[in-house]
């Protein structure tokens, strides 16, 4: 069974972390900037628009994603609405 909800995108966070230098000693680290995508459910006040169906479903929640991957934080941009389907893994 697969749940489908519908998120937007309320900010986008940057930092920075360490972590292992990919084919470096267990020793050797280096800085990365990390993005964290800040999701939330979408609303609308009419109960008959989808957000106003999804909403009702899922009136609260958070979705963060925290990533390294450039291309990764690139597909998502403030204010954007995006469809999350939660699916079982077997």
């Amino acid at each position: 069974m697969t749940v489908r909800a519908k998120y937007k995108v309320q900010r986008i966070e940057a930092s920075q972390t360490t972590v292992r230098k990919q084919g470096g000693a267990d020793n050797q680290y280096e800085l990365v900037e990390v993005r964290t995508i800040v999701l939330m459910p979408v609303y609308s006040p009419d109960p008959a628009s989808e957000n106003g169906r999804f909403w009702a479903a899922s009136p609260s929640g958070e979705i963060k994603l925290g990533t390294i991957n450039p291309n990764a934080w690139q597909a998502f941009e403030l204010g954007s609405e995006y469809y999350v389907d939660f699916v079982k893994v077997e």
